[in-house]
């Protein structure tokens, strides 16, 4: 449908293939199944992959006008399932809460910090809001850096 699609799978192999499912299987089964969420039916209300290009494009730009202090300019928007960036951030209560839906599929992508160390910031982002935050390897200890509505 969309030819962010594919790069997509290419992503979904990487983590999904074992010793029980080849990069094939994984392929094919991520080519039936990803057409069907409602992330890429959602979509189609945008007219098409051009409009949806476009809405990237848009989206980059308001994340990069946020001008955070030590994450690198965005270049690209993937498309990641909730369920596999849904951190939980300590609240200054103490509690813990995740801000994402694990069922739905956002915007996003991963970039190292300008300044070095292990810290790295993640981006989420969908046609109602932004969410940047920084975390160190495999997600732990994640920080809310801005939570924004579009």
């Amino acid at each position: 449908m969309y030819h962010n699609m594919d790069d997509l799978i290419d992503v979904c192999i990487s983590h999904m293939a074992n010793e029980h499912f080849t990069p094939e299987q994984v392929r094919l089964h991520m080519k039936d199944m990803l057409p069907k969420l409602n992330y890429w039916k959602n979509y189609t209300n945008l007219a098409g992959a051009e409009k949806f290009e476009e809405f990237k494009r848009q989206l980059i730009n308001e994340i990069n006008a946020l001008h955070v202090e030590g994450m690198p300019r965005v270049e690209k928007l993937n498309a990641l399932v909730g369920g596999y960036i849904n951190l939980e951030y300590r609240l200054p209560n103490g509690k813990c809460v995740k801000f994402l839906n694990d069922e739905a599929t956002y915007l996003g992508n991963q970039l190292e910090c300008e300044f070095g160390g292990d810290r790295c910031f993640g981006i989420a982002a969908n046609m109602d809001f932004i969410m940047v935050s920084t975390y160190e390897k495999n997600g732990e200890n994640p920080e809310l850096v801005i939570y924004k509505k579009r």
